[in-house]
């Protein structure tokens, strides 16, 4: 019996490669599995022509799922109440989409009854531990193949391979950039983008085209953590991400230059433009400086540092994340609420107003004016108790530190 393999296709030189390699040197049956998670399709071309080139390549099927919804309300959502941003940076764009594509190669593998799911990552990059950690989450008995970590070709091998089967791709020898994207955002590399000393070039850059130079306020609201509405108009969470990104994008914010650490050890310089993902993480965030309770959001901080970790180094579907999962969605029941965000060309975010029905903001006890409602008799004692034992301390044992020197 052929042993038939459910491949994450993107259309793009390396997977369609990819297919007619498998079943030259391996002798399999391949499905192309092309899960929608808010890419655009490259230039003029449709996913119709991407399964053209599929079944061109070999492939003995071609899916295409439409999970937009589905990445927005599970995925993106989650990231957002977790404020998550991968040393303390980088929004999980290429991160989150992982996930969502591992859940459906699992489900088309099962499907097609495969023996194995394959991706087109090579050995340098995270997503491949994003790939193989995920599918043996949800498919232990499932083997995972990775074509382009073992033909050792070139991309000018690539695409002379692509023309030798006659397989239609737009790639030509010079690629130029690498992009990877979602409704979360884009994820850029390559090129002079190598360089870390070299400042980003603007040809790669399309959401964040400075094309509104007038400042732009918009209103997002939250209800327990989720975003539902922009400038008081309810709209579903995909939407809303896909709207922001453009009105927020189009004063120049969300750009982010930063050199990160990858799973495999190497440290990559990365350029991402993302301003839904950072916009709507710095709302959420400041709606929880207003309503969370202090204890509760200190150790909420420190939980988001290692919730973005595992997201990142592809344990979306572990036991830890899931534990995180539950902290975090108890701690999202209050924050409700509404978030003035005021956009200024180019690139600058403000947030300029914040109120909620769950404030744990007290105007009579912050105000320093006649409506002040504080005991402030009540604090010389709590003072003095809550320094007694670094009293204690000073007077048995000496503050050395605290000796002004001899002059």
């Amino acid at each position: 019996m052929t042993k038939r393999v459910v491949l994450a296709y993107s259309g793009g030189l390396d997977t369609s490669v990819a297919i007619r390699w498998m079943i030259e040197e391996w002798g399999v049956e391949v499905v192309a599995v092309l899960v929608d998670v808010g890419q655009d399709v490259d230039g003029a071309e449709s996913f119709e022509d991407i399964r053209s080139r599929a079944l061109v390549a070999g492939a003995i099927d071609f899916v295409l799922v439409d999970a937009r919804q589905e990445m927005a309300e599970e995925f993106c959502a989650k990231a957002i109440a977790a404020n998550a941003r991968y040393e303390n940076k980088y929004p999980l764009v290429s991160a989150l989409s992982r996930p969502v594509i591992v859940r459906h190669l699992v489900a088309q593998a099962r499907r097609f009854n495969a023996q194995a799911v394959a991706h087109g990552c090579t050995g340098k990059g995270n997503d491949q531990v994003r790939f193989e950690v995920g599918t043996h989450a949800l498919a232990p008995d499932l083997e995972v193949l990775a074509p382009a970590r073992n033909w050792g070709m070139t991309r000018a091998d690539s695409v002379d391979f692509a023309e030798k089967w006659e397989i239609p791709i737009k790639a030509t020898k010079e690629k130029i950039y690498s992009i990877d994207e979602n409704l979360w955002g884009r994820a850029i590399e390559c090129g002079a983008i190598e360089d870390p000393w070299a400042a980003p070039p603007e040809e790669p850059y399309t959401l964040t085209r400075v094309t509104d130079r007038e400042p732009v306020e918009l209103t997002v609201s939250f209800h327990e953590g989720v975003p539902v509405a922009l400038d008081g108009v309810a709209m579903k969470l995909a939407d809303l991400i896909q709207d922001l990104n453009v009105r927020a994008g189009a004063t120049g914010f969300g750009r982010l230059d930063m050199v990160e650490n990858r799973r495999v050890g190497i440290k990559s310089r990365e350029v991402y433009e993302c301003p839904a993902a950072l916009a709507l993480i710095a709302a959420h965030a400041d709606l929880e400086d207003l309503v969370l309770e202090r204890d509760v959001h200190h150790e909420k901080g420190r939980l988001e540092t290692r919730w973005s970790e595992l997201v990142y180094d592809g344990m979306w579907f572990s036991p830890l994340k899931e534990a995180l999962d539950a902290f975090i969605a108890d701690t999202q029941r209050h924050v409700s609420g509404d978030v003035r965000l005021r956009f200024e060309a180019p690139g600058l975010l403000r947030i300029v107003g914040r109120r909620s029905p769950k404030a744990l903001y007290d105007y009579g006890l912050a105000t320093y004016d006649a409506a002040d409602t504080f005991r402030h008799a009540d604090s010389e004692g709590y003072v003095r108790i809550y320094g007694l034992g670094v009293k204690t301390w000073a007077q048995r044992q000496g503050a050395k530190n605290a000796t002004p020197p001899s002059s």
